[in-house]
């Protein structure tokens, strides 16, 4: 199996084919490989728990959730009513998300081990169904929580942004074609972009 720095050093030698994205990789420097996480299933509701909030409420709020159920393990989460999700900080929207996640691990509909191990498209397939999970967020889950190389999120306003920026006259569907197997860095390069450009 592939190192993720030796996909990491790949994808940037890819990504010299492509004159615009290699001086924004240039001027960015090289990324951090993605990460895997141990507890896909905790990482989930971490994402479930931000969504939307600032970096700052979303850890206030995982911190109070935390402090109910440590692991924010399935079990743990089972024990919590709505009431109490609701008293942490979490809207009813993200109440009934949790829950439902819950209730599909503890059935056994939803199998985190075997879910990691699916192509990226099955991995989404089988999340949003879930209510409050849409594909945006299972192709978070794909790049943050599994790692996955190849992930691009056209749903994301910042990446179409970026891609009318610095592509104006291409079609961004061939532009983001030409940047697979790779395209969770350069997703995440083109976000560095939109931080590093001049509005």
């Amino acid at each position: 199996m592939t190192s993720p720095d030796a996909v990491h050093e790949q994808a940037l030698q890819h990504f010299q084919r492509d004159p615009v994205l290699a001086a924004i990789v240039a001027a960015e420097g090289p990324l951090a490989p993605l990460p895997v996480s141990p507890d896909p299933f905790a990482t989930l509701v971490r994402s479930v728990i931000g969504q939307q909030l600032s970096v700052r409420a979303a850890n206030t709020i995982e911190a109070r959730v935390r402090a109910l159920a440590p692991d924010l393990s399935a079990e743990q989460l089972a024990a919590l009513s709505a009431e109490t999700l609701r008293a942490a900080g979490l809207s009813g929207a993200k109440v009934r998300t949790v829950h439902a996640l819950v209730a599909r691990v503890l059935d056994g509909t939803l199998d985190f081990e075997r879910l990691v191990t699916l192509p990226d498209e099955d991995v989404i397939a089988a999340l949003v169904p879930l209510p409050g999970i849409g594909r945006w967020t299972a192709e978070m889950f794909l790049m943050f929580a599994l790692g996955r190389p190849d992930v691009f999120a056209w749903g994301d306003l910042g990446l179409r942004r970026a891609l009318e920026r610095h592509y104006p006259d291409l079609d961004p569907v061939l532009v983001v074609a030409a940047w697979s197997p790779y395209r969770s860095a350069a997703a995440r390069y083109m976000w560095l972009s939109l931080r590093n450009t001049p509005q």
